[in-house]
């Protein structure tokens, strides 16, 4: 956790990446970037260090020969070279001097990580509105859409984390599947998800229940159906994990029951999964608050190879 302010300002909307010196010898910084960041060539780094853009949490700016010990925190600016263009826009639902509501697209991931920086929707929030103190207060997938909420107010930021924490909140998802006219809904799905020793993967294993979702049917035409899903616990790919273990993946996802290979986005057919609704009462002043996503799932139509089609619009 980052425990002082970074020493570095934003640069066009991207905040300065860190890491902590883990418990090691003391070395030269080159050194240990080397081994740290195996990828990364040396003449980057020389040019990062040149341009004074790594620095320790207390603002010193580091050089190559700079000794770097356990305990130590640096900063530097991270580069994405080639980075994917996400041809899907967000919109802001709400804004305060404390919150803000944004409706995030599929395939945009949150917060910057692997091949995206720029192309995050915490880094394109932060160009937008010239908030440097925009901090995310929950999690959604990057192939996930709907309803995020952010922090705008670092003095107010942890009454509404510990809001999330304690679970206080309802949050709602619509979801496309596959009907299944023998699942009866209303209906909880309780089981105890893991990690699975597939990269990124979690599963349903034996034992003490650790995850609960809400589900029922909105409607349904031929084979598919508009399902609505409320977690009451948040573990990662809940929903997914759930749906799949049903008998019902998720209509294009790319990780249930098969995980594809990394890369295989296909912006014609995104994830039928969207984060529709979160209700809670405001920590701050005790006025419930509810916001929706202004996007919409529809059952998917059939073409004459009878696979299921969605029209998108990417802007």
């Amino acid at each position: 956790m980052q425990a002082l302010p970074a020493p570095l300002p934003d640069r066009d909307g991207v905040s300065p990446s860190y890491i902590w010196i883990p418990e090691i010898a003391p070395l030269p910084l080159h050194q240990f970037l080397a081994q740290q960041f195996p990828d990364v060539p040396a003449s980057i780094w020389q040019e990062r260090l040149a341009k004074q853009e790594v620095a320790t949490q207390t603002g010193e700016k580091l050089q190559a020969g700079s000794i770097v010990r356990r305990g130590m925190c640096i900063f530097y600016y991270r580069e994405v070279p080639a980075e994917p263009r996400i041809p899907f826009e967000e919109q802001i639902l709400f804004q305060d001097e404390h919150l803000l509501v944004a409706d995030k697209p599929h395939f945009l991931p949150v917060t910057p990580g692997g091949q995206y920086l720029r192309e995050t929707l915490l880094v394109r929030l932060k160009q937008r509105t010239g908030l440097s103190q925009l901090t995310p207060l929950h999690r959604l997938d990057r192939e996930t859409a709907g309803v995020i909420l952010f922090s705008v107010n670092p003095a107010t930021r942890g009454k509404y984390q510990a809001m999330f924490q304690a679970k206080t909140m309802q949050k709602t998802y619509h979801a496309v599947a596959r009907h299944l006219p023998a699942l009866e809904t209303p209906c909880t799905r309780r089981s105890r998800i893991t990690e699975s020793p597939r990269f990124f993967v979690m599963e349903e294993t034996e034992g003490e229940p650790n995850s609960e979702t809400h589900l029922r049917v909105l409607r349904h035409e031929g084979e598919w159906a508009l399902y609505e899903l409320s977690p009451v616990t948040g573990k990662r790919h809940q929903l997914r994990v759930h749906m799949n273990a049903l008998g019902c993946p998720i209509l294009h996802d790319t990780f249930y029951p098969t995980a594809l290979p990394a890369g295989s986005d296909d912006f014609a057919k995104p994830l039928q999964l969207l984060a529709k609704t979160i209700r809670f009462t405001d920590p701050l002043n005790g006025d419930l608050r509810e916001f929706h996503s202004d996007q919409q799932l529809f059952l998917p139509q059939q073409n004459a190879e009878n696979t299921a089609t969605i029209d998108i619009n990417p802007l």
